[in-house]
């Protein structure tokens, strides 16, 4: 006779069967009354969750049996409910060893050989035999591709991922379908981006159409991949990867020059997210990316200009970004948009990130940022922007005394610097304080003389 895992006066049945009889009269009682009864309703989902912790217990009490040493897990030394095996050909429970992989360990925990991939391959020979021992032994267990990982991907989901990728080195039709499934998955479901940690081959693959042709590139296809790598650099544990992966930091500076408006869009986007990280910074700025960058904002496309706004401002934060970014004409972009009433927020935050390179406040000068600036203070109630405005006219300040009669005229005519040092922010205030006293010593210096 078969065992079933359940043996007759088991306390954990006779509990089950009481409480089903109980949920089927709450549930009669439920239906038959036309006003609802809230106080049936919250004892049927008490009972529900006292059946669903006795089904937990069951299986709990139904895995202490003793069960084939290759059924146990290396690492957790429980009984493997989705074996899968390791480039080095050793055999774990699935969110065990990804656990591991997760902490950052690239090595097989048994053999310690460095692994060549983090591809998880399903071992199905264990999991069938595994099964049949379950079975035998009355016990359920979930199949393969019900199981959900610790990140709500099934093995349905891994073996789509990685057809997908075998298409992106198909024809020209299969690899526009893929790439926009891929676009679509990485989008809606945050748990797929990791998937591309899991191979160091995932990547170069996704990017092999554009990388490899040496022909016009079809725009939606080069679309789709851009938006997806946007996708992948959104999720914190990718933006090493896919920055450090050769050719796609190139291929999106290509793409801010090419292809329609929202792949230039987002690639900007994604060059901005992944100047999360320094080392990045610093990468994407070795790359030639400031030059598209200044371009794209400069053409001013509504479409591209904040994300376009949002990559210079992060990759400026480190020096030689800047002496890029001024180098490359940002200084007059950022003028001209701002003369234009366009994103002038946005932009006087990285005009103020600029004021401290020499050669930008030289430019700023000669292109009429005091008065702009000026203007600009008198006019908006943005706290934040009157305060970049100081910044930079402090700056030009101490830097240029051809401008201080434009200061002082400003002074005398709206008072529009002691207006600030009075009522503005903590840092617009000493900038303003520091104009002022500027502007006083030269003025008593000159009755002195």
């Amino acid at each position: 006779m078969a065992k079933t895992g359940v043996v007759e006066g088991d306390p954990l049945t006779v509990k089950e069967m009481e409480l089903k009889r109980e949920l089927q009269r709450l549930v009669k009682a439920i239906l038959s009354q036309e006003e609802i009864n809230v106080d049936a309703i919250d004892k049927t989902q008490q009972i529900l969750l006292a059946l669903k912790e006795l089904k937990l217990k069951r299986r709990s009490s139904s895995f202490d049996l003793p069960f084939p040493e290759e059924f146990r897990c290396p690492l957790s030394k429980q009984l493997m409910r989705d074996p899968v095996m390791l480039a080095s050909g050793q055999t774990y429970d699935r969110p065990v060893i990804q656990k591991w992989l997760k902490a950052g360990n690239r090595t097989c925990p048994q053999t310690q050989q460095v692994l060549s991939h983090t591809i998880l391959t399903p071992n199905h020979l264990i999991r069938d035999m595994i099964s049949q021992w379950c079975k035998n032994n009355g016990i359920q267990m979930p199949d393969s591709v019900q199981f959900l990982n610790d990140e709500g991907l099934t093995e349905a989901d891994r073996d789509l991922f990685l057809s997908l990728l075998e298409k992106m080195s198909s024809t020209l039709s299969d690899q526009k379908v893929a790439a926009r499934e891929l676009r679509s998955l990485t989008k809606k479901m945050p748990s797929f981006r990791s998937l591309f940690g899991e191979s160091a081959d995932a990547i170069p693959q996704l990017v092999r159409p554009l990388s490899q042709s040496n022909s016009n590139v079809n725009p939606n296809l080069q679309e789709d991949i851009i938006t997806t790598l946007l996708n992948l650099s959104i999720h914190d544990n990718n933006k090493k990867l896919v920055a450090e992966t050769p050719k796609v930091i190139p291929l999106l500076v290509d793409a801010l020059r090419s292809g329609t408006i929202e792949t230039r869009s987002n690639a900007a986007a994604a060059l901005f997210t992944l100047s999360a990280l320094d080392s990045n910074k610093e990468l994407i700025g070795k790359s030639g990316a400031l030059k598209p960058l200044v371009e794209l904002l400069d053409e001013g496309n509504p479409v591209a200009m904040k994300d376009v706004a949002s990559a210079l401002f992060s990759l400026c934060i480190i020096q030689d970004n800047k002496a890029r970014a001024v180098r490359d004409g940002a200084v007059r972009a950022i003028l001209k948009k701002i003369m234009s009433n366009v994103h002038v927020d946005e932009l006087l935050a990285i005009l103020a990130m600029l004021s401290n390179n020499q050669k930008a406040v030289e430019e700023m000068g000669d292109l009429g940022a005091v008065t702009c600036l000026l203007n600009i203070i008198r006019e908006t109630s943005c706290a934040r922007s009157k305060e970049n405005c100081i910044a930079v006219l402090y700056t030009i300040c101490y830097s240029d005394r051809t401008k201080w009669k434009t200061l002082r005229d400003e002074e005398k005519t709206y008072g529009t610097i002691s207006q600030l040092a009075q009522n503005g922010t903590a840092r617009a205030k000493r900038k303003a304080n520091g104009i002022l006293d500027r502007l006083n010593r030269a003025i008593n210096l000159t009755h002195t003389a």
